[in-house]
């Protein structure tokens, strides 16, 4: 079942991050320069699945700035103003392994202009998602946690970790941060590589549950690669599978399968303004199964996440797509 596209609630979504462009070299086709970042490939994927989406984050006056800004707006994805600066936009420099999973080498700076944090402030949205390197490294990061607060009283949260270890401190000096964000947020999703690193000797699944029956989200997804993910609500507990695919790589996969999460959620209600969508979130996730329209956004998520591992780069599916 798709649950994306115009769906019950015409509810955008504002997210804040990094953009960049991933350097995939080697290859048959040599180095390729592909746009990326994970708040920037989330923001990507709810626009190809018909959701309005505004996009906050840091580019460069350069060729590569030019190079994402295009391949953004060319899928409906709105720059708020203040987004590009004079600098250099930021580079991640991929190395994939035999199974087409990659790690990075990162070259970047991360900072919202003012103008860019006065352009989420000045236009609330009715859900805000942010994550990953825009949520831990300093500049910017800081001004991520201020919106987060800001936007909680009118607007839904959801968070993705995304934790990039060469650019942190030791895991322990992480965790606070990292709490405090998902305590501020509605929907988190995380990897198990996530919370193995963040957690050393912890099961990731006892850390997602633990989140999910805490204070703060009413719903954490965990997500395990080839083994699919498994959601947590206040009591229940839901296994999703991973459709088989052909895997080109992995790259954007994750962020692939938050977009597809969040269009389904935002199409059902159950994030956006909220006053609504909080509580009818907590009473969908807060029961002994995770049924209806939860169930339906992660069999989204999961088939959005393994279209994008069939294709090279981060190159999430247009709605269209997903329903052919």
């Amino acid at each position: 079942m798709t649950v994306g596209g115009s769906g019950a609630s015409a509810a955008g979504a504002v997210v804040v991050g990094e953009a960049l462009v991933d350097v995939l070299p080697g290859g048959p086709r040599g180095t390729r320069e592909l746009p990326g970042g994970s708040p920037a490939n989330v923001a990507l994927g709810l626009a190809r699945l018909g959701r309005p989406v505004r996009f906050a984050t840091r580019l460069g006056a350069d060729r590569l700035g030019a190079l994402v800004a295009g391949h953004l707006r060319a899928s409906g994805v709105e720059l708020l103003p203040g987004s590009t600066d004079d600098g250099t936009t930021s580079t991640a420099t991929a190395v994939l392994d035999a199974s087409g999973a990659a790690t990075y080498t990162f070259d970047l700076e991360w900072r919202l202009t003012e103008r860019a944090a006065r352009a989420v402030a000045d236009s609330p949205p009715a859900h805000l998602h942010t994550g990953s390197i825009a949520a831990a490294l300093p500049p910017g990061g800081d001004t991520v946690a201020d919106l987060v607060r800001a936007a909680r009283a009118a607007a839904t949260v959801s968070y993705d970790p995304n934790l990039r270890p060469a650019l942190l401190g030791p895991p322990g000096a992480e965790r606070d941060r990292v709490e405090r964000l998902v305590a501020a947020a509605d929907v988190v999703k995380a990897s198990d590589e996530d919370l193995a690193w963040l957690y050393p000797g912890r099961d990731p699944e006892q850390v997602a549950a633990g989140w999910a029956t805490g204070a703060g989200p009413a719903l954490v997804v965990l997500t395990r690669g080839a083994r699919g993910a498994v959601a947590f609500g206040r009591r229940a507990r839901a296994e999703v599978a991973a459709p088989r695919v052909r895997v080109a790589d992995t790259v954007g996969a994750g962020d692939a399968f938050t977009a597809g999460l969040l269009a389904g959620l935002l199409a059902a209600g159950l994030a956006g303004p909220a006053g609504a969508a909080r509580p009818a979130l907590a009473a969908a996730a807060g029961g002994p199964r995770l049924a209806g329209a939860v169930a339906a956004a992660l069999e989204q998520a999961a088939r959005v996440a393994a279209l994008t591992c069939a294709r090279e780069g981060a190159d999430p599916p247009t709605a269209a797509e997903l329903a052919g």
